[in-house]
């Protein structure tokens, strides 16, 4: 691959990462001076392994929800497409200990959830796809592999 594209991620080898791993993606400045940072959050190694679908949509709608308990600096969380990881967008947030820990604490309470927040027909466009198991399974195996998640190629 030559040229480079507009896609930060499509200029990133996905044969040469190790998930699970947490990394600055991208950096883009406003006219203003205020600052989106966007983390790659990779729960599952790409090409070979990938988020089902419920539980994936659960733990979108738990992190979106609980990470704002922790920070306002939180501007969205997204689904990669490819179901093996997230983007969190933050708002003048260039701490990647503090990311880091942002992370962590939300998923400490995906762990303790009873419920996920809006899953129902009004507040979700697809209600009938979420697992909280899922969501809980998926948080609990990114979480035990924490010491990992600064190294993002093997």
């Amino acid at each position: 691959m030559s040229d480079k594209m507009n896609v930060e991620s499509f200029n990133l080898d996905h044969t040469k990462v190790k998930a699970p791993y947490v990394r600055l993606a991208d950096v883009k400045t406003g006219e203003h001076g205020d600052t989106i940072h966007k983390y790659d959050m990779r729960i599952c190694q790409p090409n070979q392994d990938h988020m089902e679908m419920p539980g994936l949509h659960s733990l979108e709608h738990l992190m979106a929800e609980m990470s704002r308990n922790h920070t306002d600096k939180v501007v969205d969380i997204s689904p990669m497409g490819c179901q093996t990881g997230f983007y969190w967008a933050m708002l003048n947030h260039d701490d990647y200990d503090g990311v880091l820990e942002l992370v962590e604490k939300t998923l400490k309470d995906v762990l303790e959830a009873s419920e996920v927040p809006a899953c129902n027909e009004m507040q979700c466009g697809w209600a009938a796809s979420h697992s909280l198991e899922g969501a809980k399974q998926i948080a609990r195996g990114f979480l035990a592999k924490r010491d990992e998640w600064s190294q993002v190629f093997a």
